[in-house]
């Protein structure tokens, strides 16, 4: 019975590729100190022209409260048949180093089987394997269709986490399909069940009215930037773990392993160097909290002179797994950092974006359907896994439609270095994930 729908996928694959090496192109950072926002306006265009053309003809640009545009195209459901929300973003990640990457940025570069450039898995890829999708199946869909297409998700300001609770009926849904994630490796199709909170936090060290001489004074003048990096020495022991006090440690993942010589590869970790923390990989990443220091304020290495320095402040993120609140979390980050100040110094903590952790149960028609929907597409049985990310949508998604099941799926892999220089996806995984929507889409309904 998939016969038909693995041919079209099949056929429309270099339709794909053209249709990501488009949206590739499209410098769509929402951020306007770094892009023109114009590249977002042509984004979300594309994207609305593409998926009208596909077959959902009521399609729209809306402004949400942070200033980025969502795309949202529909096709009602047929009399009694359900209808699935189907999720992507089209902003991406800044390039964070043009001269790190092997392949230009913004142009879609074919390498060693894969397909390279910025928002090519995350989430362009998505976008393109959605649209692929709808194409095999042709213009008599058998279930409702809403697509949602996120302008701002990369850089967490919550547009369409407002947008959602005011216009719940645009977006209603019995499945939703969140293409956010990927598979535990290539050809191992994979539902994500947890997703990490987050809080990215700014820390703010003050010691001095201003620089001094580090001769002249250099012993007994606090200075706020070995102030600062004393407080970020105490978030961590000297086995790696996190250690922000009243924020538990000791959490372990009860699913699918992750070995820890795949984790080393994954994540491209140097000969010699340990994992950090002293649980398992799958403990580190799925199941404890996890600080990492984004960014700090400081003079550079070139052009630096010989002062000590009055101010200094780093931005922080503090992921956290089900089970720990924002609030939670914030409070014992909050309270850690200004407790570690040295010498009397002043500590001004201040929140920039915070977000839930999520699990999505398994079992229900949706997740039966999708599951058999991978194992034809794949070959193989469906795994389930946890994510160190977090995508706080999903919980707003989930409190304005309880009755909705939500499944984690994506064209990602480890090897997509989401995020960072050499992005790059697997075309493969768009052609079976796309096959695999398609079957989904096909055979889902509520009286399972």
């Amino acid at each position: 019975m998939s016969d038909d729908l693995r041919t079209a996928v099949r056929r429309l694959m270099p339709r794909a590729k053209a249709d990501l090496a488009e949206l590739v192109s499209y410098r769509s950072v929402a951020d306007a100190r770094q892009f023109p926002p114009e590249q977002c306006r042509k984004a979300a265009e594309w994207v609305a022209a593409a998926f009208s053309e596909a077959g959902l003809t009521d399609a729209g640009l809306h402004e949400t409260e942070d200033g980025s545009t969502t795309v949202i195209a529909r096709r009602p459901a047929p009399p009694g048949a359900p209808t699935v929300l189907l999720y992507c973003h089209y902003d991406v990640q800044p390039p964070v180093d043009d001269a790190a990457w092997h392949t230009p940025v913004w142009e879609l570069t074919e390498k060693d089987g894969r397909w390279y450039g910025r928002g090519a898995a995350d989430c362009k890829g998505n976008i393109v394997m959605h649209l692929t999708a709808l194409r095999a199946l042709g213009p008599d869909l058998p279930v409702g269709v809403t697509l949602v297409a996120e302008g701002s998700e990369e850089q967490g300001t919550g547009g369409l986490q407002a947008f959602v609770p005011k216009n719940t009926e645009l977006l209603r849904a019995d499945a939703i399909v969140v293409a956010d994630t990927g598979n535990f490796e290539v050809g191992v199709p994979t539902f994500t069940e947890t997703l990490r909170g987050g809080v990215n936090v700014v820390v703010t060290v003050s010691t001095l009215k201003g620089p001094v001489h580090s001769g002249s004074y250099g012993g007994a003048a606090p200075d706020a930037l070995a102030a600062l990096i004393h407080m970020l020495a105490t978030l961590r022991d000297g086995s790696g773990n996190t250690t922000v006090r009243g924020l538990p440690r000791d959490q372990t993942w009860q699913g699918v392993d992750y070995p820890a010589e795949q984790f080393r590869r994954d994540a491209g970790v140097l000969d010699g160097v340990r994992i950090t923390g002293d649980g398992s990989a799958a403990d580190m990443v799925w199941a404890r909290p996890a600080l990492t220091v984004l960014g700090i304020d400081a003079p550079p290495v070139v052009g630096s002179a010989a002062a000590i320095q009055p101010t200094a402040r780093a931005r922080l993120n503090l992921r956290f797994p089900p089970g720990i609140t924002p609030g939670t979390a914030l409070d014992a980050l909050t309270g850690h950092l200004e407790a570690a100040a040295p010498w009397g110094a002043t500590a001004v903590v201040e929140l920039e974006a915070a977000g839930s952790a999520f699990r999505s149960p398994a079992g229900g028609p949706a997740r039966t359907a999708m599951s058999a929907a991978l194992r034809d597409s794949y070959g193989r049985e469906p795994i389930a896994q946890g994510n160190g990310g977090s995508i706080p949508l999903c919980n707003v998604l989930a409190e304005t439609y309880p009755e909705a099941e939500i499944m984690l799926i994506g064209v990602e892999d480890p090897g997509s270095r989401i995020h960072a220089p050499n992005e790059s996806v697997d075309p493969s995984e768009i052609e079976r994930l796309a096959l695999a929507e398609a079957l989904f889409l096909r055979s889902f309904t509520l009286s399972r």
